[in-house]
């Protein structure tokens, strides 16, 4: 089964994920926009094996620590869907646009596309393609663990910003409704930045997506 453990990284407070398989140990890291000490001090102290980087999006508060953490570890780096390389491209910028320390260059091992899958341990977590608030967004979902790492496509009461270049709110509102709502209403997504929430809580209170 798939366990995780999330932890605010940067300034932004960005919901860095440790997910593991229960049964191998080995382990993934979503989203590595900084606190790298605080991420290998948490892979230590559970006795994980740190396999891989998987990437939502490559805005720098999500994806600014990957570039050291894959050569410090040597990382395979997952994702995120081609539509972001832009923003991959343009990490050395969004870190001094935003007071970030400067980000190493990445090329992903992997590109994600809709429908694909991501191995970890003895476990498979599904990978759907959620554009909008970036070009390339991705989603992890597990339907055994009815959990979903949607990075910033949905939050609790809010919604992912579409005013950054390659962002459309019509995309992002039909990522919603056609990739997310279809996982189930019991889902529990872990949103790129505050609390968890369900789809279903999401759909009946959030102002945004409310009866989509």
């Amino acid at each position: 089964m798939l366990r995780y453990h999330t932890i605010p990284v940067t300034a932004f407070q960005q919901n860095c994920s440790l997910v593991w398989c229960d049964e191998t140990l080995d382990a993934a890291v979503i989203d590595p926009g900084g606190g790298l000490e605080l991420l290998s001090a948490e892979v230590e102290r559970r006795g994980l094996r740190l396999t891989a980087i998987w990437l939502t999006h490559a805005h720098i508060d999500h994806a600014g620590g990957t570039g050291q953490l894959a050569r410090e570890h040597g990382l395979p780096i997952i994702g995120p869907h081609p539509g972001d390389q832009f923003w991959i491209d343009q990490l050395a910028q969004q870190s001094r646009m935003f007071g970030f320390p400067p980000a190493e260059a990445f090329t992903p091992t992997r590109w994600l596309a809709d429908g694909d899958t991501v191995a970890l341990g003895r476990t498979e977590v599904s990978v759907r393609h959620c554009p909008g608030h970036t070009p390339g967004h991705v989603v992890f979902h597990h339907a055994g663990a009815q959990r979903c790492f949607v990075g910033d496509v949905l939050f609790s009461g809010s919604i992912g910003r579409t005013d950054f270049p390659g962002g459309d709110h019509g995309t992002l509102i039909a990522s919603i409704r056609e990739r997310l709502w279809p996982m189930g209403e019991d889902t529990v997504f872990i949103p790129g930045h505050g609390p968890e929430s369900s789809f279903g809580r999401e759909r009946r209170h959030n102002p945004y997506v409310r009866g989509t």
